[in-house]
């Protein structure tokens, strides 16, 4: 939204008559600044002028608002926020918004749950940062606390969706597994315990039906 805002502000600079026009932004960009205000839009009279202007017809013209000035006056004078120094032995893991969304449930039921989150991971995810151009959320995490996201990733397997947990297997090769009561790993011969279970069977080494 920030980058379409910057172009209607760019294109306003640019040009001679001070407008940005319909074929400089999106249709779908400016959608969305006129639904939040952030662009004004030329009336009848002026897109009569700017279509003189052009030479063509001009069937859509915009200004930044007030609060669209703002905004980007605002977003650039934000500090963007540190995530805090990572744990010694932590690695760096990227997440799927879904897979992030299923983590935020897991963490946020910590006092309830019997098998505790592991030391740090609540607060991993709450900072963790969004990459928007890859569509990933990046955490640092220690070994104990990708287990306990496997852990949580299984619960949610339980409840519907086997794809997060899926995933999260194929890219660090960590796998809950609930018959043993331990996260499977094909570089370890046996897995520290995280959870003492009895289901009906195991699931080591598997990938789960989705």
């Amino acid at each position: 939204m920030l980058g379409v805002l910057e172009s209607v502000r760019a294109w306003q600079e640019a040009s001679e008559h001070g407008w940005a026009l319909d074929t400089d932004i999106a249709l779908q960009g400016r959608n969305r600044l006129l639904h939040l205000s952030l662009v004004q839009s030329a009336d009848r009279e002026t897109r009569a002028e700017l279509s003189a202007w052009e030479g063509r017809p001009v069937r859509w013209a915009g200004q930044l608002s007030a609060a669209g000035h703002d905004l980007l006056a605002y977003a650039r004078t934000r500090p963007t926020p540190a995530p805090p120094a990572p744990e010694p032995g932590a690695t760096p893991v990227d997440l799927l918004p879904s897979q992030m969304a299923a983590l935020r449930v897991f963490v946020g039921l910590s006092d309830q749950l019997r098998v505790p989150v592991a030391q740090g991971l609540a607060e991993r995810v709450r900072t963790a940062v969004h990459d928007r151009g890859a569509g990933r959320w990046r955490l640092m995490l220690t070994r104990e606390q990708m287990e306990s996201v496997a852990y949580g990733f299984w619960l949610h397997r339980l409840t519907g969706s086997a794809g997060e947990a899926n995933r999260f297997n194929r890219d660090y090769s960590i796998l809950y597994s609930p018959a043993a009561g331990t996260v499977a790993d094909p570089a370890r011969t046996s897995g520290p315990e995280v959870a003492q279970a009895s289901p009906e069977s195991a699931v080591t080494g598997a990938i789960y039906p989705g």
